[in-house]
């Protein structure tokens, strides 16, 4: 069941272009990663998805809803976290709590309170007094004591510490076990890449891959660690080998991700002792986008 859809969004300010042709899609007990570089049109598209902003073409769907005309229907099942809170100054933490949840009309303390634990916080102190992370702290809570059914978190995690980090992990898996939704726009792209099903690559206002993370793995090589019994010959030669290096622990190289299994035919004959091969990580799969367009950028100038 698909709880979130863009279909060709796109919005511009001006002559400025922010969004071209986004699609963009997040189903029931999903958690999706929506990620790219600062200025490549995250924050404008969740802002399109809540309603803040109205798009200049396509269709946003929510709960089979419209982003726009049906906002405040929509955000009675949706929780949204920033990643940078503003509070009332005047109010405590934990007034700021009662008032978003109630919003949402949810009643749960007992999860209130565990969450309060669970995340060290003081709810008795000012709001103005709170440190950044602590202002994060007061607005996870806040998603989280919530009866939402879609989650859209924005650098959610922005100045918590790592072990604040873990609890919010915990937190997603918890929500996901329950069959609620979470679109999360992250810089940290072990945290996509640990929680995520699926993830979404912006630039320039475009998603420019979409996918599962195993799916997403033919972008780039594979890391390989080999040790044989005979000194490997000819390895050079082969197709799709790069950053080829030797020391005492092995034989290291990369290797594009068609060509594994011609390689590992050809390294057989000498005996292999020892063979570790490591995925691509997220932030390899995100970096080699870059690394394309850097290339780009040197052919033109060129």
């Amino acid at each position: 069941m698909t709880i979130l859809k863009t279909n060709n969004l796109s919005k511009t300010f001006g002559k400025f272009t922010a969004l071209a042709g986004v699609n963009l899609e997040v189903e029931k007990g999903e958690v999706v990663g929506f990620i790219g570089p600062n200025g490549a049109g995250k924050s404008t598209a969740i802002r399109v998805l809540l309603g803040i902003l109205k798009a200049t073409e396509g269709d946003v769907s929510i709960f089979g809803m419209d982003a726009w005309n049906d906002a405040v229907e929509i955000h009675k099942r949706v929780a949204y976290v920033p990643g940078d809170v503003n509070l009332w100054p005047n109010l405590t933490g934990g007034e700021v709590i009662d008032l978003f949840v109630k919003l949402r009309g949810s009643t749960n303390q007992t999860r209130r309170e565990e969450l309060i634990k669970k995340f060290n916080l003081d709810p008795t102190k000012k709001c103005r007094t709170y440190s950044k992370g602590n202002r994060q702290k007061v607005a996870l809570i806040a998603a989280f004591s919530s009866d939402a059914d879609l989650y859209i978190l924005d650098e959610p995690t922005s100045g918590l510490d790592p072990l604040m980090e873990i609890v919010f992990q915990e937190c997603i898996m918890e929500v996901k076990s329950e069959g609620k939704s979470v679109l999360l726009s992250s810089h940290i792209l072990s945290e996509v890449e640990k929680l995520c099903d699926r993830v979404s690559i912006i630039r320039q206002g475009k998603i420019i891959e979409s996918g599962s993370l195993n799916e997403l793995r033919h972008l780039t090589r594979t890391q390989i660690l080999v040790k044989t019994k005979q000194p490997i010959t000819g390895l050079h030669q082969l197709k799709g080998l790069h950053d080829i290096e030797e020391n005492e622990q092995g034989l290291f190289f990369q290797v594009d991700t068609d060509e594994l299994d011609n390689v590992i035919k050809f390294i057989s004959p000498f005996g292999i002792v020892k063979f570790e091969s490591s995925p691509p990580t997220l932030e390899e799969l995100f970096m080699s986008h870059y690394e394309g367009i850097k290339q780009q950028i040197k052919e033109w100038e060129e």
